[in-house]
């Protein structure tokens, strides 16, 4: 008889109700996770997948090929060894047994401290820079070694490639030294090869060192999030597990803010230095820590120090930042060589680069608006964090009032965030109207509308996307397509059309169980999106009004290249009224004449070509010669593409100077503000946005 030590879960957004149980006590925490998103994913997800050998031999392959892509730990045979549980992966998580996990734990736990020994081995003596002999360095491209000494050869071209990257900097640093020495005298000292040899394998030793540092930390909890990842990754991309630290970090993410004491934090050998304070934080605030001096230990309010000499910098960082109103007690060297404790009160910190941001460029006719919005953030922390809809209409708000001739919105590299924010922002620049459509498990869909008359925008509108444009970005840009309200400038977005959800594990135990918690969550896929013309955006993404060369434009990127992605489909049209006011084959037809004789987009079309190239080249000789000379080669070749970093001429891009007096106070932050505007002026893309407004006023 099966022991329930699981609550009945309710899921809202009208998932079914279904609950959990195990075999007997004699349970662990992995046992509990696994049941709980096991029966997630089979009551929530949109489309529950067939547990069967089938599904077996499918995660066993992803499995394996996440447990070493760089294939430098595993060898074949333990491939095979791991492969007698090919089949049996299915019965394995309906039993709730690990055999698979385990025995990959072990091996992977193995390998680390074996590769350990042989990094440091190798990386004792010169290599043989004459060598006639290329590295591989896709993982994908090469196969598992048969046998160690296969293996550990792969180890001793992998450590030579990244010597001969390090030696080739510092010779070409020696050559420049030489020039200078031969033209003045100078206190510049010429190093032999030897020295500069040895000095390479240095640094290739300590960034080893650095990575097996990192490798040791994992643990067996963190390879079995990485296991039940690779069962939720036969859903979907998007469906994945989040054990409690990254959950935290995700939200902090999305909303902006975190909690703690306001300092970004760098590790300097066995030091935590402080490198910079946040103005208006608490450790602003309190005075007494500056940047540039070291922690030395840490304590939670009254409690005995811990000292953080030597210890990670993530490590650290979960000991300094903790829960608003808690105390922090820092004891740091200070520049002086003095010691000094340092009690700060924790509070909330808000990332200002996460959240909206405008300026206004200014060319020979028209004065643009210009919008930044670098996600769909919401207050997911529920402690009073920015929405982005409010933060996108205050912008729009100032922006107007500077009498702006069009306003273009920027979503490139966005990959989303809220869905209800993407609803109310797209309701700024509309009378009212569906935004979007959702099909749920099942086959229920569903119109979310902007029910809001008030459009407080209705003048000319770009919005900007590229490959990296995603999910809530794909919303927006649609809708606005769709409307015919703006002209969808850019690249091929990322092509993801599906809402996921979470699922908060430590909610689903009784109470007698919290000892188990905290479990994590599981983020699932629950429903997709559409467009309300009633096609997906799933695989295709948006395709701009006005295509703009792209430096990747030959190489397969986004959601189709993603591991088991969702299909592409459709829906019925919504109803609605397009605005019909917007002349687009005028628009792209006077974009593209300039885009033809733009050297910047001319360069760009070159660029493309050449990453295809080099994207498909992936081995590099072994040879120091014929390193230098293809680096040499290489480093010539993009001296062309410096143009594209250039400021373009009579192009100017400035603060507003309600945003000025703002951040008057503040000259840290204005300083920075004011540096990223000026960094606008080489973006040739908005460049052309700001014509294509010119030609729509």
């Amino acid at each position: 008889m099966r022991k329930k030590i699981l609550k009945s879960l309710a899921v809202t957004l009208s998932i079914a109700l279904f609950s959990f149980s195990v075999v007997n006590l004699a349970f662990d925490k992995n046992q509990i996770i696994l049941d709980i998103v096991m029966s997630g994913l089979d009551n929530a997800h949109y489309s529950p997948q067939k547990i069967d050998d089938n599904f077996s031999v499918k995660f066993f392959d992803l499995y394996t090929k996440r447990l070493d892509p760089t294939k430098l730990f595993l060898m074949q045979a333990d491939i095979d060894n791991m492969a007698k549980y090919k089949t049996q992966v299915d019965d394995q998580i309906k039993a709730e047994t690990f055999e698979l996990f385990n025995l990959s734990n072990e091996l992977k736990a193995r390998r680390i401290l074996e590769k350990e020994a042989w990094y440091k081995e190798i990386l004792s003596k010169p290599f043989n820079y004459k060598i006639e002999e290329e590295y591989e360095t896709d993982g994908e491209k090469a196969s598992f070694a048969k046998n160690e000494a296969e293996l550990k050869n792969k180890w001793r071209q992998s450590l030579q490639y990244q010597t001969l990257a390090r030696l080739n900097e510092l010779m070409v640093a020696q050559e420049k030294i030489k020039e200078v020495k031969a033209k003045r005298d100078t206190d510049a000292v010429v190093k032999p090869f030897d020295s500069l040899e040895v000095e390479a394998r240095a640094k290739v030793l300590k960034a080893n060192n650095d990575w097996f540092k990192r490798l040791k930390k994992l643990n067996k909890k963190d390879r079995y999030a990485d296991y039940v990842n690779t069962i939720t990754a036969m859903y979907d991309p998007h469906t994945e597990f989040f054990p409690p630290k990254e959950k935290k970090m995700f939200d902090q993410s999305m909303s902006g803010q975190l909690e703690g004491i306001g300092a970004r934090l760098q590790q300097k050998d066995d030091y935590i230095k402080i490198s910079e304070l946040v103005v208006g934080g608490p450790a602003y605030k309190q005075g007494d820590l500056k940047a540039g001096d070291l922690i030395l230990k840490v304590a939670q309010g009254k409690k005995e120090p811990v000292d953080i000499v030597g210890m990670d910098i993530d490590d650290a960082i979960d000991l300094i930042k903790g829960k608003k109103g808690t105390e922090v007690n820092l004891t740091v060297k200070k520049m002086d060589g003095s010691i000094k404790t340092i009690s700060i009160i924790r509070d909330i910190i808000e990332l200002d680069e996460t959240f909206a941001h405008s300026a206004i460029m200014q060319n020979e006719k028209n004065k643009v608006g210009y919008i930044r919005l670098p996600s769909f953030y919401s207050d997911f922390t529920r402690n009073g964090a920015h929405h982005c809809s409010q933060d996108i209409k205050n912008e729009v708000l100032k922006l107007k009032a500077e009498n702006v001739h069009g306003i273009v919105l920027d979503l490139r590299d966005n990959g989303g965030g809220s869905l209800q924010e993407v609803v109310e922002m797209a309701g700024l620049f509309i009378k009212q109207g569906p935004i979007v459509q959702v099909r749920k498990k099942g086959g229920e869909t569903e119109q979310l509308k902007d029910n809001n008359p008030d459009q407080i925008y209705d003048g000319p509108l770009v919005v900007m996307v590229n490959r990296n444009s995603a999910s809530a970005s794909e919303i927006m840009a649609a809708a606005m397509q769709d409307y015919k309200r703006a002209v969808i400038m850019g690249t091929q977005s990322f092509g993801k059309g599906t809402v996921q959800n979470f699922l908060d594990l430590d909610g689903y135990l009784l109470q007698q169980f919290d000892s188990l918690k905290p479990l994590g969550s599981v983020k699932v896929t629950i429903q997709k999106f559409y467009r309300i013309n009633g096609g997906a955006t799933q695989l295709r993404g948006v395709m701009p009004d006005i295509n703009l060369p792209d430096p990747y434009f030959y190489i397969e990127t986004g959601e189709k290249e993603l591991d088991n992605p969702m299909p592409w489909d459709e829906m019925a049209k919504a109803t609605y009224t397009p605005y019909n006011n917007i002349k687009y084959d005028k628009l792209k037809k006077e974009s593209l004449a300039r885009v033809a004789k733009n050297k910047e987009f001319i360069l760009v079309n070159e660029e493309a070509k050449e990453f295809k190239t080099k994207k498909d080249d992936t081995k590099y000789s072994l040879n120091l010669d014929k390193y230098m000379a293809e680096a040499k080669k290489y480093k010539d070749d993009n001296k062309k593409y410096d143009e594209l970093r250039k400021d373009i001429k009579g192009v100017d891009v400035s603060l507003m100077n309600v945003d000025i007096q703002r951040l008057s106070s503040d000259t840290t932050k204005l300083s920075r503000e004011k540096k990223w505007a000026a960094n606008l002026k080489k973006d040739f893309y908005l460049n052309e946005a700001s014509h294509v407004i010119g030609d729509m006023k």
